[in-house]
């Protein structure tokens, strides 16, 4: 795979590099595991400490700060403290920690051991999903090539320090990437998301005890932190959104794929880099960070305020590919899975496809959630398949409204967020639907092979 000038590989800097395989021997002779050895001279709160200054926000979803989560740890309960790998990557569009696996294992557990020696961790966890069974092997190989090493389990490095890693396999559930879920998952039970307060993980995690739950790529991060100092990470991208970013695009464009870029801009990313649209089409809207995230329109300007006063004013192209420009554009950048609709999709067609994957996810646990999602879904399907109602329109935003904060967890909001921020931006769309399958005369057959040709 050509790396684009444009990229700035560190995570992935030797994943794609001819002859580089997942064997341990390969990582050793690209300085592997030096940085865990360096480790060991320092205190566990001084690597809290720089992982902390470095401002490494987490890759897996909500973007919060690393170092400040690890903060928050309850180091004064008496309890064991336990580190889990958040590896489920559930959400649809995303796959880059899915590479990180499969080509470079020995770097994510690199990346845990400084983390768990950091944290005090005397065991920690993988969580994989169970449709990722060949990652799940690479990773149980890779970790007993480092257990024969000395670079995990008893005595690290010659240290005094000994931590246990285990590769756990999930059950396959878009509820998993949640972190309490996925802790319920991993005590044996069903992936039902805790209440928060009281079960912080931090607090009470995994066996009531306090528990730190980072993603693939956040872990990756910390060994680089680690190897080039918290100021030289912060330099890479801007203030608050430091380091660099593994972005997954999907859809309508010629190169699609996985791209790790520094601070850069969202049209960088998807004419430069990935070519722009498929010849004769034009990009029609794009949703930035997974299936979950509100859908932004090509069209549109994004206009504000930025912290300092200044104003912006953004054409799609010019938003700041990182947490707050995507958010100042009314998005959020989530899992990094970016996907590219262009001209030829009909966005309730593609509306209706999510709302049938995540009525089937959901947990049930919380009503809003488990009626409303399915209700959504039968609207939906009924839309693109020549049975629209009068006020079908209506009657998805009001569902959507009454779902989205009032659930246990963030599924709520994954439900209703593309369902709310599609038919702001596409509404003509959807009434267009509406309007014309609640005529009597009109021909309905037409309408389905409409939704059913596009895209």
């Amino acid at each position: 795979m050509a790396i684009h000038p444009k990229e700035h590989r560190i995570v992935l800097k030797y994943a794609d590099e001819p002859g580089y395989t997942p064997k341990i021997e390969s990582y050793l002779e690209h300085g592997g595991y030096d940085t865990l050895k360096a480790a060991f001279s320092k205190k566990p709160e001084d690597i809290r400490d720089e992982v902390k200054k470095s401002q490494l926000r987490g890759r897996g979803g909500a973007g919060f700060p690393a170092g400040v989560k690890w903060s928050l740890v309850d180091r004064k309960s008496g309890k064991p403290i336990y580190l889990v790998c958040n590896a489920d990557e559930s959400e649809p569009g995303t796959f880059k920690d899915r590479q990180i696996i499969h080509k470079d294992p020995h770097q994510l557990i690199e990346g845990m051991m400084i983390s768990a020696y950091a944290n005090d961790c005397a065991k920690a966890f993988i969580y994989i999903r169970e449709e990722m069974p060949h990652g799940a092997r690479i990773l149980d190989e890779a970790i007993l090539e480092a257990k024969g090493k000395g670079f995990c389990g008893d005595n690290i490095c010659g240290s005094e320090y000994s931590c246990d890693l285990v590769v756990h396999r999930g059950a396959a559930a878009y509820i998993c990437g949640e972190e309490t879920g996925l802790i319920e998952s991993l005590e044996g039970k069903r992936a039902n998301p805790r209440i928060k307060p009281p079960y912080f993980p931090a607090v009470l995690g995994l066996y009531q005890c306090p528990t730190i739950v980072n993603n693939v790529e956040t872990l990756c991060d910390v060994k680089h932190i680690m190897e080039m100092g918290a100021d030289e990470f912060a330099k890479i991208g801007r203030p608050n959104n430091t380091g660099t970013r593994i972005w997954c695009v999907s859809g309508g464009v010629q190169r699609p794929g996985y791209y790790e870029v520094g601070q850069i801009t969202l049209g960088e990313l998807v004419n430069d880099i990935c070519g722009g649209p498929l010849p004769g089409r034009s990009i029609k809207a794009i949703i930035p960070g997974g299936s979950s995230m509100k859908i932004l329109k090509a069209e549109d300007r994004y206009k504000g305020k930025n912290p300092d006063g200044s104003e912006y004013d953004w054409g799609l192209e010019d938003i700041p590919l990182d947490y707050d420009g995507i958010a100042a554009a009314g998005s959020m950048s989530g899992s990094g899975g970016m996907m590219v609709l262009d001209d030829t999709v009909s966005i309730p067609a593609a509306l209706a496809n999510l709302m049938a994957f995540y009525s089937h996810e959901s947990c049930g646990q919380c009503t809003p959630c488990r009626e409303g999602s399915l209700w959504l879904k039968k609207i939906t399907t009924r839309m693109v398949h020549g049975e629209a109602r009068p006020g079908d329109v209506d009657l998805m935003k009001s569902v959507a409204d009454q779902i989205a904060g009032r659930t246990i967890c963030a599924f709520g909001f994954a439900v209703a967020w593309p369902v709310q921020s599609y038919i702001a931006k596409f509404e003509d769309e959807f009434r267009e639907y509406e309007e014309s399958l609640s005529n009597p005369d009109t021909d309905r057959t037409s309408i389905k092979e409409l939704a059913c040709n596009h895209g």
